[in-house]
C-alpha cells in the first residue's frame, strides 16, 4: 500500500473512446493520482492521444508498460477477450490493476484472474463505477436506512432501437461474443446487475432466456431473466436491443415502499414510501468514473476499501453466465 501522502502513477492499456471523457481525464483530477503511461498499437492515434491529454509516456507494447518501473497501477480499457491475458502479465508484476466491465469473457476466466491476485499486494479492482457513483449512494442509504422497509422484488426494463453500428455491416466487437462474451447484453446488463448485488445482496440463482431477433449480428439481442438473492428477494428484467422506443427503468418493491430510477440515463430518483416521498436529482460527474478512480486510490493508500475490490468484480459475470446458459 502507499502511504498518504504518496502519488499513484497508472498506466493504461488500450487508450479507446472509453477513456477520452469516461475515465481518462480523472486519473489526473484524483489528488493523488497521476495518469503517467499509456499504450495503443496504432501510433498515430497513441501520440494524438498522449499529446491531448498531456500524458508524458506512451508505449506500442502492453509488455513495456507493464514493466515501466515508475508505473504503480494499469487500467486495462481493451475488450473482454484481452482482459484475462495481460491482467495475469500484471498480476505477475506484482502491480494493481483495474479491468474494465466486464472483468473477463466469462466466469471462469474471471476466477482465474482473481486467483492471481490472491495473496499478493497488487490490488485487483473493476470498473463496476456505478457502486460509487453518488445517485446510486442515495438509493443503497434509503435501502439500508429501511424507508422501503424488507425488499421484495426489483425489475429492470432495459430497451433500444438498433444502433448505427447495429445496421453497419463494418465490424464491431461489441456484438462479437468471441471479443466481447456476448452482445450489447453482456455489455450493459452488467452494470445493473453489479449495482443491484451493491444494493440488495448477491444474487443465489439466476436463469434466462436469450435469442437472437433481428439477424443482425452473431450476439444474442433479446434477454428475459429472472433471479433471487441470497436474501431471499427476487428479480427479473428484460433486455431487448430491436425495439421501437428507449426504456430504462428500474423498480425496487419494498414491504411499505418502492424506489425508482434508471441505470443509465441521468434521470430523478423517485422514493414512494406512503406518506413519505421524495425526489432526489443527482447528476453524474464530468468523468462518470471520477469517483470510482477516487475510491481506488484511497483503497491503495489504505484509507478504505473499494466496493468492487478482488473476487467482487466476478459475481455479474456468474449470473450473466447463468442468463445466457439458454441462448437458442
Amino acid at each position: 500500500m502507499k502511504r498518504d501522502g504518496d502519488k499513484i502513477n497508472w498506466g493504461i492499456i488500450g487508450c479507446g473512446n472509453v477513456t477520452e471523457l469516461k475515465s481518462g481525464p480523472a486519473f489526473n483530477k484524483v489528488p493523488g493520482s497521476s495518469l503517467l503511461a499509456v499504450m495503443r498499437r496504432d501510433r498515430e492515434k497513441l501520440l494524438d492521444y498522449a499529446q491531448r491529454h498531456r500524458v508524458p509516456k506512451t508505449y506500442a507494447s502492453a509488455d513495456e508498460l507493464i514493466g515501466d518501473p515508475d508505473i504503480d497501477a494499469i487500467y486495462v480499457a481493451t475488450p473482454p477477450g484481452s482482459h484475462r491475458e495481460y491482467a495475469l502479465k500484471i498480476a505477475s508484476a506484482n502491480k494493481h490493476c483495474c479491468l474494465e466491465k466486464p472483468m473477463a469473457l466469462n466466469f471462469a476466466e474471471c476466477e482465474e484472474i482473481a486467483a492471481a491476485f490472491a495473496g499478493k499486494d497488487a490490488q485487483l479492482f473493476v470498473a463496476y463505477y456505478r457502486r460509487s457513483l453518488p445517485r446510486f449512494n442515495q438509493v443503497k442509504a434509503w435501502i439500508d436506512g429501511g424507508k422501503i422497509g424488507d425488499i421484495r422484488h426489483i425489475n429492470w426494463s432495459y430497451a433500444r432501437a438498433p444502433s448505427a453500428a447495429d445496421l453497419s455491416p463494418d465490424y464491431d466487437w461489441r456484438t462479437d461474443p468471441a471479443v466481447s462474451g456476448g452482445g450489447h447484453f453482456v455489455d450493459l446488463a452488467c452494470h445493473g446487475l453489479d449495482l443491484f448485488m451493491h444494493l440488495v445482496g448477491d444474487i443465489r440463482e439466476a436463469r434466462g432466456l436469450a435469442v437472437n431477433q433481428q439477424n443482425l449480428y452473431d450476439a444474442e439481442d433479446a434477454v428475459s431473466a429472472c433471479w433471487v438473492f441470497d436474501s431471499g428477494a427476487t428479480g427479473a428484467g428484460f433486455w431487448n436491443f430491436g425495439a421501437s422506443e428507449y426504456r430504462d427503468e428500474v423498480m425496487i418493491y419494498g414491504s411499505r415502499g418502492t424506489i425508482r430510477f434508471s441505470v443509465f440515463a441521468d434521470e430523478p430518483l423517485l422514493l414512494d414510501a406512503g406518506d413519505a416521498t421524495e425526489t432526489v436529482e443527482i447528476a453524474h460527474p464530468e468523468n462518470i468514473q471520477y469517483f470510482h478512480i477516487e475510491n481506488m486510490v484511497e483503497h491503495l493508500r489504505g484509507n478504505g476499501r473499494h466496493p468492487v475490490a478482488g473476487a467482487e468484480g466476478a459475481k455479474a459475470s456468474r449470473v450473466m453466465d447463468q442468463i445466457l446458459a439458454g441462448l437458442q
